[in-house]
């Protein structure tokens, strides 16, 4: 998770955790043990993710401005904790007034 994420979600940053084509309670489970803060939306079909954002596998992270519009997308992990993603979110938050 985003170690900025509390200090940034009350300057406009929101992060949603979705869930793609997996059971509820393996999602529970894996939010509990690693301590997920940010909502969890459940996609258990992957109606939603897939025809929506062109999500076809984990992990992918979408980068969606105030009007909900794609602003960038990244497949595969991504290190969100260190210097440059919080410098990607600072960005984001003042450009996108």
């Amino acid at each position: 998770m985003l170690p900025a994420y509390g200090a940034m979600v009350g300057r406009g940053l929101e992060v949603l955790l979705i869930s793609f084509r997996e059971p509820p309670d393996t999602v529970r489970r894996a939010v509990q043990e690693r301590g997920y803060v940010a909502p969890v939306l459940l996609d258990q079909g992957g109606e939603v993710t897939a025809k929506g954002y062109g999500v076809w596998g984990p992990p992918t992270a979408y980068v969606v401005d105030r009007q909900g519009r794609l602003i960038a997308r990244g497949v595969g992990a991504h290190d969100w904790s260190g210097p440059a993603a919080r410098r990607l979110f600072e960005d984001l938050l003042e450009s996108r007034r």
